[in-house]
């Protein structure tokens, strides 16, 4: 059965507010739709008011549409009335926030409302696949049922829009609370859904301190049980930020086997333990390759360093991720290898992990 407008249409068709009784088609909420090359796309316009309730409903679409034969990918964008219509910003800038003042009497890390979890995916050093990890971890956790939201807070690579398959610019009704976009379950923020494409971000500590703020505490995340952050490598302005403004529950720490990326690697590591951030495992990333012709295995950045890493730490090695090509052609396609194909070993590494961090509590 091939995937149409009118199979589209009739699903979302059964998806019905329970305020009102209409159907999100009937009613008017929705938007924008289209449906090519197997994926799904659209907008659900809601009162400002009723946007908790509304992600509920947003994630009941989603559900029937990746129940349909041939739908491969969704992505629906819930935006707000407001009482004068928003100014649209030039593609080159970031939406306009006002920024608002910190709550009076709060002083240290704070809990960000609706959110149970905070997790932090940090690195040592760039290019070990900690964003990889990230985005696959949070699929891997939305396809378990949990309700998850993804940070992309590498501010200067911003990378998990194209790996989630997600596009377009996140709206400020009011100017003041982001309206997230969202994908495969997951919800999402990142400064690339804010600037074009080829833009640098060209930005001091404190406009990174500000935009980490701003993203953490006024986007409409709506209820979550875990928030992923995807931290950008080492051990700077924004990794400081989220651990001194906000509660983060843990650390997850991305290396490479490779005494380089280890000697970095635990850098991180301190500086999380200054933070008071509790580090809940190591993952070992290019652990092993295959060879796709012969099946030969070798170990080309070397093996269990990370392993006896987490040992000397007395924290656990949470998994071994082979250096793959399908896990990398599946970042680039938009579609993460977790989810890709349900029977490939190079997704059920990241599922495995999301089971263990659901039974450890941590996600």
């Amino acid at each position: 059965m091939t995937l149409t407008r009118e199979s589209v249409l009739a699903a979302l068709k059964t998806v019905q507010d329970p305020m009102t009784g209409e159907d999100i088609v009937s009613s008017g909420m929705m938007r924008a739709l289209r449906v090519a090359d197997q994926s799904v796309r659209f907008v659900l316009e809601v009162d400002q008011s009723r946007m908790p309730q509304m992600e509920e409903l947003s994630r009941e679409a989603e559900q029937k549409l990746q129940d349909l034969p041939d739908c491969e990918s969704v992505q629906v964008v819930l935006t707000a009335h407001s009482d004068a219509p928003a100014q649209p910003s030039a593609p080159s800038e970031p939406v306009p926030i006002k920024q608002r003042p910190a709550p009076p009497g709060t002083s240290g890390p704070q809990r960000v409302p609706g959110i149970d979890r905070v997790v932090a995916i940090a690195s040592g050093k760039g290019g070990v696949g900690k964003s990889t990890v990230a985005a696959n971890l949070a699929c891997a956790l939305a396809a378990q049922g949990r309700r998850v939201g993804l940070l992309d807070a590498d501010v200067y690579g911003p990378s998990q829009p194209k790996m989630l398959g997600v596009s377009g610019r996140p709206t400020s009704p009011d100017g003041e609370m982001i309206l997230p976009l969202r994908n495969h379950g997951v919800t999402l923020i990142s400064i690339g859904l804010m600037t074009s494409g080829d833009q640098a971000v060209v930005w001091r500590g404190p406009m990174l301190m500000g935009a980490l703020q701003q993203m953490m505490s006024q986007v409409q995340w709506g209820a979550l049980d875990i928030l992923i952050v995807d931290l950008p490598p080492g051990t700077g302005d924004v990794q400081m930020t989220l651990s001194q403004k906000f509660i983060v529950d843990g650390a997850i720490i991305v290396s490479t086997p490779q005494d380089i990326a280890l000697l970095d690697a635990r850098k991180g590591i301190d500086m999380f333990h200054q933070m008071h951030v509790p580090i809940l495992g190591m993952i070992e990333n290019m652990s092993t390759h295959v060879c796709s012709k012969c099946g030969h295995e070798e170990h080309i950045f070397g093996h269990g360093g990370v392993a006896a890493e987490a040992g000397k730490l007395g924290v656990p090695l949470l998994a071994e991720v082979p250096l793959s090509l399908g896990i990398r052609t599946a970042g680039d396609s938009g579609t993460p290898a977790t989810l890709a194909d349900p029977e490939a070993a190079d997704g059920r590494v990241f599922r495995d992990l999301a089971a263990r961090l659901v039974e450890q509590g941590h996600a």
